[in-house]
């Protein structure tokens, strides 16, 4: 893989926070009660840390490379880095603030849902339309068998790409199913403890990719994993 002298532009985009129903009711029990949360405004990378990006860190710090990039399909330079646990992903954006001067970070599970839904109220997808995206991009990311470079057609109203499809991305949250039921509705950052770490977006390694924009997911924050990958979020300016 060819490597990066200097850190790649992450392409911020600014979202303009505000209040949303968190979860569904309607679904699985760890998205229930659907709740009022009010969030600031803040960044979100318009897509997952590429490999790349992520050499780039790998080469200037003593971080270990990626176990999967052995492996042609998960080394391809413009799509997503995959393999990274969750310690991995937070040094990753304490390594970009020292070298942007820019407070990376991970985000908390309601700023990945916010940002995800693109601006709809209340929405299962990222569009209204049942047929989201075209019927060419579902069939091109459904025989994917690693993670895809970010397509145009995945980007949702906010532009950001590949938010339900591609790879899991991390939040900074620690997991809880009945965290719903006593979160706060403003800003609510997870549990203060807890076994797993919280994870959104959906999986090339899933049968169905795309993933419904409430759902959660999780995962022991040592693992890496071949379709687990993050994005990184920063306060607004």
């Amino acid at each position: 893989m060819s490597t990066v002298q200097s850190v790649v532009d992450t392409g911020l985009i600014a979202l303009p926070g505000g209040a949303f129903i968190m979860g569904a009711d309607d679904r699985r029990r760890d998205e229930r009660p659907a709740h009022p949360v009010t969030l600031a405004p803040f960044r979100a990378a318009e897509r997952s840390v590429s490999n790349e990006e992520y050499a780039a860190f790998v080469e200037q710090t003593d971080a270990p490379p990626p176990p999967f990039w052995s492996q042609q399909h998960f080394s391809i330079p413009d799509a997503p880095v995959v393999g990274i646990s969750w310690y991995d992903a937070a040094d990753y954006c304490e390594w970009l603030f020292s070298r942007t001067g820019t407070r990376f970070r991970l985000p908390t599970e309601a700023e990945r849902e916010y940002a995800a839904r693109g601006g709809l109220a209340r929405a299962d997808w990222l569009s209204p339309s049942p047929n989201w995206p075209d019927q060419a991009t579902r069939a091109s990311v459904a025989q994917a068998e690693h993670p895809h470079v970010p397509l145009e057609a995945c980007r949702n109203a906010f532009g950001l790409y590949c938010m339900a499809d591609n790879v899991h991305e991390w939040c900074s949250d620690w997991y809880d199913r009945n965290y719903y039921a006593t979160s706060p509705s403003s800003a609510p950052t997870g549990p203060a403890a807890g076994s797993r770490r919280a994870s959104r977006g959906g999986s090339w390694r899933h049968r169905i990719k795309f993933t419904r924009v409430s759902a959660r997911s999780s995962l022991s924050p040592n693992y890496r994993y071949n379709d687990y990958g993050f994005r990184v979020y920063a306060d607004a300016e």
